[in-house]
């Protein structure tokens, strides 16, 4: 079995070998810009650990349907950050800001085309269930980027609301991930879904850490403004939790202060920390933790279905504890 140094090491490599220029350049430097800057590649990851619980021979018929859920992904990102009105990515520009939305809309376009390209290169035998698997979860998740635009302009959304809406946005596409790497090697269809359920739910986690970070985090590490969530009216789990705990009053200085309209950086560094004082007051951060630790409990539940040898399921239970661990 690869080490887990050995497969970031093979998802850098891959990367950073694939041939992103072209002409006209406004149209592939920014996907090259996009690549260059990092990213936490767990797709990738994920796929290449899941395949590699059942084989160790990871040749480009894995790797190159892995790399293509990143750049997938990172079509997904350029695409929210303009919905989002996002500065920064990663502690860089957005693209977006680094040209232009038009560059940004078109650049984006062609990284979907290419993900599929690279899909397609997964072995024949398998080519049916991986696209049909892939072209499944993309479609979810531009369901759920729109759930989530649809929630900015509701007054009031549920958790089950919120909860659908990530695991279409974003737990799907990590579930592909831990699925397509093992229905490549081979796996039995009841592994293969018992690890997609597995990915699911680690998608939860994922997504709510992402929400927390964005109040509780440091900006430095996080690599986004603090607050970005707060400013743009983003439905997040803190903010719908805490809707959910607040009493009439707190309820009501909480709406106020989301619709409060700022136009100085200082009026947003006040929205900012005063929302985040009424989640800290609420305990927010800590029902956050605690919902967290749920869904990676849930997740490592799903290993027991995927009947995984010890050393099989210690590599999965190391990955999402790692998720759940970062920073950023």
């Amino acid at each position: 079995m690869y080490s887990i140094s050995e497969i970031n090491s093979i998802v850098e490599k891959t990367l950073f070998s694939l041939e992103l220029k072209g002409e006209p350049q406004k149209l592939y430097s920014p996907i090259e810009y996009l690549v260059s800057i990092g990213g936490k590649r767990i797709r990738p990851k994920l796929v290449l650990t899941t395949f590699n619980l059942f084989s160790d021979k990871i040749d480009r018929s894995v790797v190159y349907p892995a790399i293509g859920l990143e750049i997938f992904h990172g079509f997904t990102l350029i695409h929210d950050d303009i919905m989002d009105k996002a500065d920064l990515r990663r502690n860089m520009l957005t693209v977006h800001k680094k040209w232009n939305d038009n560059i940004a809309i078109l650049s984006g376009d062609v990284m979907c085309i290419k993900s599929y390209q690279y899909i397609a290169m997964a072995p024949e035998d398998k080519l049916k269930s991986v696209l049909e698997l892939f072209s499944e979860t993309a479609v979810k998740v531009c369901e759920g980027q729109q759930y989530d635009m649809n929630f900015e302009a509701s007054p009031f959304i549920t958790m089950d609301d919120y909860i659908s809406m990530i695991g279409l946005k974003t737990a799907v596409l990590i579930a592909a991930s831990a699925k397509l790497g093992a229905v490549i090697a081979g796996a039995p269809h009841k592994v293969a879904d018992a690890l997609y359920d597995y990915g699911y739910n680690m998608g939860l986690a994922f997504q709510i850490k992402d929400d927390y970070l964005d109040s509780f985090g440091n900006t430095s590490m996080f690599g986004k403004k603090i607050g970005g969530d707060i400013l743009c009216g983003k439905k997040t789990w803190l903010l719908v939790e805490a809707l959910k705990r607040a009493d009439s009053g707190s309820a009501s200085e909480l709406n106020e202060l989301l619709d409060r309209k700022v136009s100085s950086e200082e009026q947003e560094r006040s929205k900012i920390d005063s929302v985040i004082a009424i989640y800290r007051r609420l305990e927010i951060d800590k029902a956050a933790t605690e919902a967290m630790d749920l869904y990676n409990k849930e997740a490592l539940e799903c290993l027991e279905r995927a009947n995984l040898k010890d050393k099989q399921k210690e590599r999965m239970v190391k990955f999402a504890a790692a998720l759940l661990k970062r920073e950023k």
